[in-house]
């Protein structure tokens, strides 16, 4: 005989009354992923941060479809176009003679296409950034987490050491640790990454220690839960939304630095095509040909503010506070 504790689900509702399992699967929340692309979605600016950036990583992707020469090939040098006066744009549109190579953006002093390189330097600005900020919010997330979960005495030595970082100003160290290392990409990002370390320390340990006194922290523990377990599978997860914010703001600061760097020689090294070298290498030309300096300067500018509205975006979508 069945138990009469026991109840079929259709058994329980009446006809024409969804069962009670089928309304409690109804009833279970939205997708975690979709609910936040959606609240992302709906901030103007993380709108208008996606557009630029999805320009700039378009630009990036089909650069060699997009770039009509070869970024590193003098071709002004083999069209005799080095004259002062013939290294302006020339667009066949605006009454450029239509024997001449047609040159949107002008030619560099090397006899280089400016719009090219433009094109190409977009690709260099997104691996500074992405491999920037990924190696220091890698080893500064570990940092801050490990200073947060630890005791009192690990906590003071990591925590010390990054203060004593963020004493000195970021450009002065970073040209520091580059004269170090020697010029370089790579040792530009190396030293701007080291730079950028204590800052995600700090906000990683912040957001671990306001994750670490919650409710469902303490009843996964009493649960028997191991403190591995929690660190990584309870509170590092539920701790990473500061982290990325800050990681998505520091990517414009990493590009520019990069190229504040690159401008001082110190970064990128010719031919490279970075537009804080190619701005650092036109710089005397401000006046005598300001499109040489303006075409990479513009560039920056739209990345670097890309990154920054996509940063205030998501800082307005994820935070609780505002998000409503």
């Amino acid at each position: 005989m069945m138990d009469p504790n026991i109840a079929l689900p259709s058994e329980v509702a009446p006809p024409g009354v969804a069962p009670i399992e089928t309304a409690a699967t109804d009833a279970r929340p939205a997708n975690l992923w979709k609910d936040t692309f959606r609240n992302i979605i709906r901030q103007r600016n993380a709108r208008l941060g996606l557009i630029l950036l999805g320009l700039l990583f378009a630009t990036a992707i089909f650069a060699p479809i997009l770039a009509p020469f070869d970024p590193y090939d003098p071709v002004g040098i083999d069209e005799g176009l080095l004259a002062a006066d013939e290294k302006g744009p020339c667009i066949h549109l605006f009454g450029c003679p239509e024997e001449r190579p047609q040159h949107i953006l002008g030619i560099d002093r090397n006899g280089r296409d400016v719009l090219s390189r433009v094109i190409y330097g977009s690709r260099v600005s997104l691996y500074i950034g992405f491999l920037t900020v990924g190696g220091a919010i890698l080893i500064g997330g570990l940092l801050g987490a490990t200073a947060a979960w630890s005791r009192s005495g690990v906590d003071n030595v990591i925590m010390r050491i990054m203060d004593v970082l963020l004493v000195f100003p970021a450009l002065v160290l970073a040209i520091s640790i580059v004269t170090v290392l020697g010029p370089g990409l790579l040792n530009a990002q190396i030293a701007i990454g080291i730079v950028a370390i204590p800052i995600y320390a700090r906000v990683m340990r912040a957001s671990v220690l306001s994750v670490k006194g919650r409710d469902y922290i303490s009843a996964s523990r009493a649960l028997g839960e191991s403190s591995r377990g929690l660190l990584m599978r309870r509170i590092v997860p539920n701790a990473l939304t500061p982290l990325i914010v800050a990681g998505t703001l520091g990517l414009a600061g990493a590009i520019l630095e990069v190229a504040a760097l690159s401008f001082l020689g110190l970064g990128a090294q010719p031919p490279l095509a970075e537009w804080g070298s190619m701005i650092g290498l036109e710089r005397n030309q401000l006046f005598s040909a300001p499109h040489l300096i303006f075409a990479p300067a513009v560039a920056l500018t739209i990345s670097v503010l890309g990154f920054n509205l996509l940063g205030d975006g998501l800082r307005d979508a994820l935070d609780p506070r505002l998000n409503r």
